[in-house]
């Protein structure tokens, strides 16, 4: 039997992260105003395993077979919506959610999803009612000095020939006296970091500057970082330190390997790719990336190739994991000593024509089941001429802004 799901267009253009429904935010998509908020869950699904892109693919084929769609709106992140979730690593648990509802946005756009043979369902705009809790740290996987030697290690390995660059990721927890919302956090994320990718998925939270794969009809774009340096705040000296970054050997040759590997791992499936030459400097509030947006369109040849053969050639990136691919893993495996879960993995929303948008899960933290605590991570990546402080250093500025947003709760 067939399950009703219905798009209609909104008169108005609500903020998304502060509407509501009767059902709880569970999923989250949002970018400059715009994206997708989705409430309740119909369905969720756990995966597992090497093959696990192919079984979500055909489980979410499944539960569109099942749909009678009624979409009267029409477009990218229309009808039926799955957000997703992948573990960095395929021994972990990835979750796939299907919302009962999902608001969209988009370039002035309002709409609203639901499932079953039911009304158009009700919203408000809430306020931040939720109430803050006093916020402890602890060290989770290891301390700051066993990371740094860790970073020794990863050195002496590149020097020694056994791999070019290893992303080594640390965490850190946080402990609330009082539910930490998460809809509170995406809220203050948005105000810090308008221009990055906004999630939630699954307890999974966070405010991402890269995205993996967009796929809109047959384009297809990536947005590569490595290079990293921290802001000052003071004008004139970011503008110094952002040019410094853009000659940078170390930042320059980190950025190349991950921009290689995404453009290798594109180049089967897509047609009059385009990489430019150099990279440019993304600014956000507390740091300053090296940026390379990487396009192509789908060829002929790889007309059966959907978004989440993209995502399987595309995961793990030099960005997150090193290269060469399975050294870099190897090293991770043997020496980071610690579960990323679902940091560092894909992270984004699928609709029923296969068009979607999936970063990678930086920024981020997952929610404890009780929401009384949350792990947050940052990974850097290490090449021969990387130091082992500054590199600490980075890592802090990465933790930052889930830091702030849960210090600011």
């Amino acid at each position: 039997m067939s399950v009703l799901i219905t798009t209609e267009m909104l008169g108005e253009h609500p903020t998304l992260s502060s509407m509501n429904t009767d059902l709880d935010l569970t999923s989250a998509w949002i970018r400059s105003g715009d994206g997708l908020v989705g409430f309740g869950e119909y369905k969720k699904f756990i995966v597992t395993g090497e093959d696990r892109f192919d079984k979500a693919r055909a489980w979410w084929n499944d539960q569109l077979s099942e749909f009678k769609i009624n979409n009267n709106v029409h477009g990218s992140g229309t009808g039926p919506l799955l957000f997703a979730s992948f573990a960095f690593d395929s021994t972990s648990p990835s979750v796939l959610v299907i919302p009962e509802i999902v608001l969209g946005q988009k370039n002035g756009k309002s709409w609203i999803t639901w499932i079953g043979d039911k009304n158009q369902p009700g919203l408000e705009k809430i306020s931040n009612s939720s109430i803050s809790g006093e916020i402890t740290w602890q060290d989770a996987a290891k301390d700051e000095e066993v990371w740094r030697q860790q970073v020794t290690k990863a050195i002496t390995a590149i020097k020694d020939g056994l791999v070019e660059k290893v992303v080594l990721a640390r965490d850190l927890t946080a402990t609330s006296t009082k539910e930490i919302d998460a809809r509170t956090l995406l809220q203050r994320l948005e105000i810090e970091y308008p221009s990055t990718w906004l999630f939630l998925v699954n307890g999974l939270v966070g405010a991402t500057p890269e995205l993996l794969v967009r796929l809109s009809k047959s384009l297809v774009t990536s947005r590569v970082l490595a290079g990293t340096i921290r802001k000052t705040g003071n004008e004139d000296r970011d503008l110094a330190l952002a040019a410094s970054l853009a000659k940078s050997s170390k930042d320059l040759e980190e950025h190349e390997y991950a921009v290689r590997s995404v453009a290798d791992a594109l180049a089967p499936f897509c047609s009059s790719t385009n990489v430019p030459e150099s990279p440019f400097v993304l600014h956000l509030s507390n740091v300053m990336h090296l940026a390379t947006d990487v396009t192509g369109v789908l060829n002929d040849s790889a007309k059966q190739a959907d978004i989440f053969t993209l995502i399987q050639q595309l995961h793990p990136s030099a960005a997150v994991c090193g290269t060469p691919t399975n050294a870099a893993k190897k090293f991770i495996i043997d020496f980071e000593k610690m579960n990323r879960e679902r940091y560092a993995g894909p992270v984004g929303w699928i609709d029923a024509n296969g068009d979607g948008e999936i970063a990678i899960a930086l920024r981020c933290g997952q929610l404890s089941q009780d929401n009384k605590s949350i792990r947050i991570f940052a990974g850097c990546g290490v090449v021969a001429g990387s130091d082992p402080a500054n590199e600490l250093a980075e890592s802090q500025a990465k933790l930052m802004p889930m830091r702030t947003a849960l210090e600011t709760l």
